[in-house]
Order: structure tokens, then C-alpha cells, then sequence
């Protein structure tokens, strides 16, 4: 879309556009608003076939035609520089939008506009969140565009999202949730039970080895994951029946969940998280997660009496030194309420 415009000390009417990301100004040599509109019409055509010979030997520097595949190749290796984990999440996002790109049709990351993203956000089938996610990402690759100059702004700061409708994913769990979890949980009984008992993160218990536990001092000594610190947690004795009494310290608890990478261990995770959730969906219990299990130990504690001081040491929430072994202060008194969490069927 092109304009008119008059200028100070200029008798002439001068045209003005916009083409990949350069501002294009050039006088009319008319001074009657007809005979420039003539001019205008017939510019903006050479324009719209990128005939910029009318432009003259005056205008540089306009940018080649950036390809959204060139563009998407660019970001990504940027991306790269974050973490692995910033690189995959960014890929799968950006295959989505090529996916989509191509259905329309648009192949030039200056044809990207914002009723085209409106369309995209309509088109994906994830949760709002997850929208919102998407968009993030995207714009963070327009940003990019707009830095190198590729186009002039960018579209994702005007698209509309979904209303996020807030939801409470990580309920707590009731007995009739637990009775049928426990009666139904297969070969993830033994790692349900040390999330129920223990109330770590799923991640968290799902990285322990068999060195983390110390079956003398009745306690788990392990890294938490999320505050990068080492905390030492008091062990229910109906987890130490189940824990064979010799074993390589260096082999995990749950040899199926331990993984390398941050993002192996996510993938991994979602094995007992779908088997949690059929299991009460077959029930006709509301979903849960595998975080419903810290959420109910944390409610348990603190209907057994707990102080939320306590609970707060216990859930890994104090902060401490990196280097030191954060425990209870009174840890047999932790132990006492620990093993006051009830069994559900004979768990």
C-alpha cells in the first residue's frame, strides 16, 4: 500500500511504500494531485511485479526476498546457542508453522501478517497455553526479521489469543482416587508409591538411585532438580519394604524413566502420566497428574498437624547453600509424620 505525501520546500507530490522492510520515497514530478495519483497507480503495479527500475540508481541496499525456510534456518541456529533444550522446542514450533505456511501457500517471511497468524492460532488443535507458547517463539523469530531488516515490524505483537482458562491439572487426590489408582497401577506401583510417600517432584524420583537412598538413616539424599540443591528427605518404612536390600548404587530406582537429557526425561514421564490418567478416566474420576501426588503429601502433612514451615522444608521449598545437605531440623519428628500418611488398601 502505497501514500501521497507533500513536502516542505517541494512543489511536487511525493509517493511513498514499503517493500521488504525498506521505506521507498520518490518525488512524482507532479504538482497536481490527478497526474501524481496516475503516477502512484503506475508505480505501485511496477511494484507488485518487483519492477523497481523506476526507482533509479538512488535507492540501495533493498533487501532480497527472504524465504520463510531461510529465515526458519537463521533462528534456529540461534537457538542452538540457548541449550538443546530451547533448539527442539523451537524446531517442533517452527515445523508446525511451515506445515501451515504451506497450506496457504506463503513461501516469504514478508507475507507473514496478522490476520495469516490469527488463522494459524485457529488452526493448531493444542491447548491455549500451548497457543500462546507457539506465538512466543514465532515472534521471537520475527524479532529477529525485523533486526536484520528483512520486514519493518512485527506481526505477532497484534495477534489475538485464546482466553487461558486456568484449571486445577494437579489436584489433590482423594481415597477414592488412591483406591483406584493403587488397585489398577501395574507394573508403576513402586514408583506411584514413592511419589505418594515422598512427595517429590515425578522428575525428581524418577532420577533416583539406589545410592540416593540411605536405608541406615531411613533417607533419601538426593539433588532436587529445580533448586539445583541437595536435600535430604526422611523414607516412609513402607517404601524401604519395597526396596531390595542389595544393590549397584550407580543403577537407577526406575531404570525405565532415568534419562540424560532434561527433554529424554520429559518424554519418558509421559508413560506413567497416560497410565495415571486412563486409569481414573476408566474410573470416571477427573483427570490428575503425576504432580497431584506432591499436592496430595503436601494436604496430608498439614491435616496430620505439620506446621507450613515444616512442609516447606520437607516439599524442597527453603533455599540453602549449593553445597550443603538441606535436611529437617528435627528429621525424626519429620519421619513420625511421614509414616502417619495413610495406606490405601494395604499400599
Amino acid at each position: 500500500m502505497s501514500w501521497l505525501y507533500k513536502r516542505k520546500r517541494s512543489p511536487y507530490f511525493w509517493w511513498g511504500a514499503h517493500y521488504r522492510g525498506k521505506k521507498l520515497q520518490k518525488s512524482t514530478r507532479m504538482k497536481q494531485l490527478r497526474l501524481a495519483q496516475k503516477v502512484q497507480y503506475d508505480w505501485d503495479l511496477k511494484l507488485s511485479i518487483c519492477d523497481l527500475s523506476f526507482l533509479g540508481k538512488g535507492i540501495k541496499n533493498i533487501p532480497s526476498k527472504t524465504s520463510i525456510k531461510d529465515m526458519s534456518i537463521k533462528f534456529l541456529n540461534l537457538r542452538s546457542r540457548k541449550s538443546n533444550n530451547a533448539l527442539a522446542v523451537a524446531k517442533g514450533i517452527i515445523n508446525k508453522l511451515q506445515e501451515f505456511l504451506l497450506l496457504q501457500k506463503v513461501k516469504y517471511i514478508d507475507e507473514i501478517t496478522i490476520a495469516l497468524l490469527d488463522k494459524y492460532i485457529d488452526w493448531l488443535t493444542c491447548a491455549p497455553k500451548t497457543k500462546k507458547n507457539h506465538l512466543q517463539v514465532i515472534s521471537l523469530m520475527m524479532d529477529q526479521a525485523v533486526k536484520e531488516k528483512i520486514i519493518t515490524e512485527n506481526p505477532c505483537k497484534a495477534v489475538t489469543l485464546p482466553t487461558i482458562t486456568k484449571v486445577d491439572k494437579h489436584r489433590y487426590l482423594e481415597n477414592e482416587d488412591l483406591s483406584v489408582i493403587f488397585e489398577n497401577s501395574g507394573k508403576w506401583d513402586t514408583y506411584f508409591k514413592f511419589l505418594y510417600f515422598t512427595g517429590l517432584r515425578a522428575g525428581d524420583v524418577a532420577m533416583l538411585k539406589y545410592g540416593n537412598i540411605n536405608q541406615d538413616k531411613k533417607a533419601i539424599i538426593s539433588l532436587v532438580r529445580k533448586s539445583r540443591r541437595i536435600h535430604q528427605f526422611p523414607l516412609a518404612d513402607d517404601l524401604i519394604k519395597l526396596l531390595p536390600e542389595s544393590q549397584d548404587s550407580r543403577s537407577p530406582l526406575f531404570p525405565e524413566l532415568c534419562a540424560l537429557t532434561d527433554r529424554k526425561l520429559n518424554d519418558n514421564l509421559a508413560k506413567p502420566r497416560k497410565y495415571l490418567q486412563k486409569i481414573l478416566k476408566d474410573n470416571g474420576r477427573p483427570k490428575a497428574t503425576l504432580h497431584s501426588f506432591r499436592t496430595t503429601y503436601n494436604n496430608i502433612l498439614r491435616d496430620l498437624g505439620l506446621s507450613i514451615e515444616d512442609r516447606q522444608i520437607l516439599l524442597a521449598h527453603s533455599a540453602s547453600e549449593t553445597t550443603k545437605i538441606y535436611t529437617h531440623p528435627n528429621f525424626e519428628l519429620a519421619r513420625k509424620f511421614v509414616n502417619k500418611i495413610p495406606e490405601i488398601n494395604g499400599i
